[in-house]
């Protein structure tokens, strides 16, 4: 009869004595099990893992600005008129405006009928009957296959092949998906396995962008450092990768190298010679490789320059191109799309045991396809218009006019960042972000560890509160121990950028003063 309540969770555990009461508390709880009434799911029960899942790009600093947001709108008053969010690389939340062609493709695809309207060039209409005829029912509002539209894909692995001059790319090894996190954490959980020593560890820049340690946590992996050289603009040193990799393997085996270039938050470009010494220490230390590459077109200092991973391991030979294990993504989220909303990413994999491609096949086929305007809009970015085409002017001039911007004002928070005392910002090489490093008095340092923060979080809660400016403390990315940074994006618009700096200047000559 015990046994039958036990299962029903109807045990009254107020009968049995107490040492006895303390063990059956622990078998149940260990078992999931809780008294009648009492919650199935608390934070004692559910997955432990999750509870290690840290995020800081939407963390307290920027729950706390929703809140500002709102009370500003209920009349209360601030120091400041509105709340500036610069901490997260949404383009068209910061003002950028869409592109014509990608949006009227769009428009086409979801509402047929427009194919009729004479307001849309023809190459935009023939773009759309292309995607919808390879969707069921020739509506994007159907499921598709679960690798991604077949000619989206055939589409991505020729841009691929016209980016890394002429090196084939086959369709076959495309993977479409919800952006470009969706893969990654795809193929982390791939290759997690493993316990205790033998337990997956991978390797992540420091300061790294922070979806890929709350996937690590999320999988039970194991998070292996690697720090960038701040000192020589963020670059990445091979000695830095031997220490990191000895220093794992006395603790878990580490699989995985995972590289950001252009870098998020650090905004560095690696050189070509950078990129062949990592496929070569890849090769040498067996090491899976992970190229995040989203911000390929974001490249802004002279003399820098995208490389793919791919390119550089085919330029490298047969050595390394038919053993080197590489799996590449890239999104529609940043460079000049700003696209996040529509969720659209794909993945190449490289050199993957065919075994294992059916087991990730499978994989992505459980959450059936990625969303189909996703996919449809991929299509557009890597078949965009071609010149004699009607939208092909249009296109280039805004194409250009916000690569241009970007360009611009990345090298002004670089020079306005650095006339501040007490802050040092490398130059902003690529990608949408800059990481300063800044100087904090240690009155405010010991003041943020009594009231348990990072004193980088304390910054920049206090930045917020004060003058509405809402940044990411480094904390959040990781960064090395004494050390204090924040990640803001160059992304809005060039007047609201320089008044951001102005404030962002002027608060740090105060708060400077007041914890001297």
């Amino acid at each position: 009869p015990v046994r039958s309540k036990w299962l029903n969770n109807e045990v009254n555990l107020s009968l049995f004595p107490a040492a006895q009461r303390e063990h059956l508390h622990q078998k149940m709880s260990e078992n999931g099990a809780l008294p009648r009434g009492g919650k199935v799911l608390t934070v004692d029960t559910m997955n432990a893992n999750v509870k290690k899942v840290d995020y800081a790009v939407r963390g307290p600093i920027v729950q706390r600005a929703v809140q500002i947001e709102k009370e500003l709108k209920e009349g209360v008053k601030k120091p400041f008129e509105e709340v500036i969010k610069a901490n997260i690389g949404d383009a068209h939340a910061m003002g950028q405006r869409p592109i014509t062609f990608f949006r009227q493709v769009m428009a086409l695809c979801t509402y047929p009928q427009l194919l009729d309207d004479n307001k849309f060039p023809e190459d935009a209409k023939n773009r759309a009957r292309r995607i919808l005829q390879s969707c069921g029912g020739n509506s994007i509002g159907a499921y598709t296959t679960s690798q991604g539209i077949e000619c989206v894909r055939h589409d991505v692995a020729n841009y691929i092949q016209r980016r890394d001059g002429g090196i084939p790319s086959d369709p076959d090894n495309i993977y479409l998906t919800t952006g470009a996190s969706d893969g990654i954490v795809t193929i982390l959980k791939l290759l997690t396995a493993g316990e205790g020593r033998t337990r997956t560890g991978v390797m992540i820049s420091i300061p790294q962008y922070p979806l890929y340690s709350a996937s690590i946590a999320e999988l039970g992996a194991v998070q292996v450092n690697y720090y960038l050289n701040e000192e020589k603009c963020w670059s990445l040193d091979i000695s830095e990768l031997q220490r990191s990799l000895q220093a794992a393997r006395e603790h878990c085996n580490p699989r995985v190298l995972c590289i950001i270039n252009p870098g998020n938050p650090t905004g560095q470009v690696q050189s070509r010679q950078c990129i062949e010494d990592v496929i070569q220490f890849a090769a040498k230390e067996n090491l899976f490789l992970m190229a995040d590459e989203v911000y390929q077109d974001n490249v802004y200092a002279e003399g820098c320059e995208f490389h793919s991973f791919k390119k550089v391991l085919f330029e490298m030979g047969p050595e390394y191109s038919s053993k080197v294990e590489l799996v590449s993504f890239h999104s529609t989220s940043k460079c000049y799309m700003g696209e996040c909303g529509f969720r659209g990413g794909y993945m190449e994999v490289i050199n993957m045991d065919p075994e294992v491609k059916a087991q990730l096949t499978k994989l992505v086929s459980v959450r059936l396809c990625p969303p189909a305007p996703g996919q449809a809009l991929m299509d557009l970015v890597v078949n965009s218009p071609k010149p004699g085409e009607p939208s092909y002017q249009t296109f280039m001039m805004e194409r250009t006019a916000i690569l241009s911007a970007l360009a611009e004002k990345a090298k002004l928070t670089e020079e306005i960042l650095n006339t501040v005392p007490g802050i040092r910002c490398n130059p902003v090489q690529g990608a949408m972000y800059s990481f300063p490093c800044i100087t904090l008095p240690e009155r405010a340092i010991n003041e943020a560890k009594a009231k348990g923060q990072a004193p980088d979080m304390f910054y920049c809660m206090k930045l917020l509160e004060e003058t509405g400016i809402c940044l990411v403390p480094g904390s959040g990315f990781g960064q090395r121990e004494g050390t204090y940074h924040f990640r803001m994006t160059i992304l809005p618009p060039t007047d609201k950028l320089k008044i951001l700096l102005n404030k962002l200047k002027e608060f740090h000559q105060k708060f400077t003063q007041q914890y001297s």
